[in-house]
């Protein structure tokens, strides 16, 4: 048969024929369906529409830019499989298939200019101030952390994608602000391959090294009068320490010094860790392993950072963050530089300070 029964009563009795008016007439119902809002759906749609039109044939009418989102944004929200999606649209498996794989491309080709913009020295003063006010983490740039992403295991790859967790995954490096925002992101990289190395191979650490990033000169710590410190990325053990990057002092034989800098870093670090929380519970389909070959899981991932970045842009609120933030979790400037030396001699500068009267923070020890 040219059409299969069940697939030729898409336009009357298809999930989007019946439910696309009702959600838009009921917009709470509309947010749980699509993980955003009317108003945002319309915007994204403004956006997305001329990649998303094609053209009508002789044989049949094309699959309308709001059905493809639709379909596209259900699939990131729920993870439910090809198949599911069939049954419920009443489209066909392989078609359902190129929608999503388009509709991703499209999301990242059209927005990622927008949605993760290179940035300005005046944007990183501008996280630098946040980290300061809401971690007490000054000359603060970022936080940076891995997360594994779950995949069905591709045929013929041996332990490549296996990760020390157990489960095959590929990874997804990210640099976050303290509105969880994706600054930077490295995906693709295999799970059996430790954060550290990843970020090492990456084009944000030669960027960071190169200072192709335009990140500021040195600066003097806040109320602070000694040699300037400069602007650092905080991760946690699994990374090297240098002097772009800080790491916390390993955990025995702590004193108060280092007890003091470890805090102040689990502070600042911690927002990395709250935006992969907003980002795998926003995209459900992160929840389980993703049942695509490696290059699709790629473009989705890709799509969702944007689609991240892009809802944190226009859908974030106060009293959301204020939910996420209740969740547990030689010369007289310090010279740049690669060797760990370096490293050393800037994370004891901050632990310095942070001891100091004019870097306690009483407040928040």
């Amino acid at each position: 048969m040219w059409v299969h029964p069940i697939i030729s009563q898409r336009t009357s009795k298809g999930q989007f024929a019946g439910l696309y008016s009702d959600l838009c007439a009921h917009p709470p119902k509309f947010f749980n369906y699509c993980r955003m809002s009317v108003a945002t759906f319309d915007r994204l749609l403004g956006e997305l529409r001329p990649a998303l039109t094609f053209q009508d044939t002789n044989m049949r009418r094309s699959v309308s830019p709001e059905e493809r989102l639709i379909i596209t944004l259900r699939y990131l929200a729920t993870g439910h499989s090809f198949l599911a999606l069939h049954f419920e649209f009443r489209m066909g498996t392989s078609t359902i298939a190129g929608v999503v794989r388009a509709t991703c491309s499209a999301i990242w080709m059209r927005l990622k200019a927008s949605a993760l913009p290179h940035p300005t020295r005046q944007q990183w003063l501008d996280i630098a101030q946040g980290f300061l006010e809401r971690a007490q983490f000054p000359n603060c740039i970022g936080a940076l952390d891995g997360k594994h992403i779950r995949v069905k295991k591709p045929p013929n790859s041996g332990s490549q994608y296996y990760n020390y967790k157990q489960f095959s995954s590929v990874v997804l490096l990210a640099l976050a602000d303290t509105n969880y925002r994706f600054i930077i992101v490295d995906i693709g990289s295999y799970g059996t391959t430790v954060d550290a190395r990843i970020f090492r191979a990456s084009r944000m650490s030669r960027w960071l090294q190169s200072n192709q990033l335009d990140v500021p000169q040195p600066a003097n710590l806040p109320g602070s009068t000694g040699p300037p410190a400069p602007y650092v990325v905080v991760g946690d053990e699994g990374f090297a320490l240098s002097s772009q990057l800080m790491r916390p002092f390993p955990r025995r034989g702590l004193d108060a010094k280092r007890r003091t800098f470890n805090y102040r870093l689990s502070r600042a670090r911690r927002f990395v860790e709250c935006a992969f929380g907003i980002f795998t519970h926003k995209w459900r389909v992160f929840l389980s392993p993703i049942q695509l070959a490696p290059q699709n899981v790629n473009v989705v991932i890709k799509a969702c950072v944007v689609l991240h970045n892009y809802l944190r842009t226009y859908e974030a609120t106060p009293d959301e963050d204020a939910q996420v933030e209740s969740l547990p979790s030689g010369s007289d400037t310090i010279q740049l530089g690669q060797s760990g030396l370096a490293g050393l001699r800037v994370r004891d500068f901050f632990a310095d300070y942070f001891l100091s009267p004019i870097g306690s923070f009483p407040s928040h020890q």
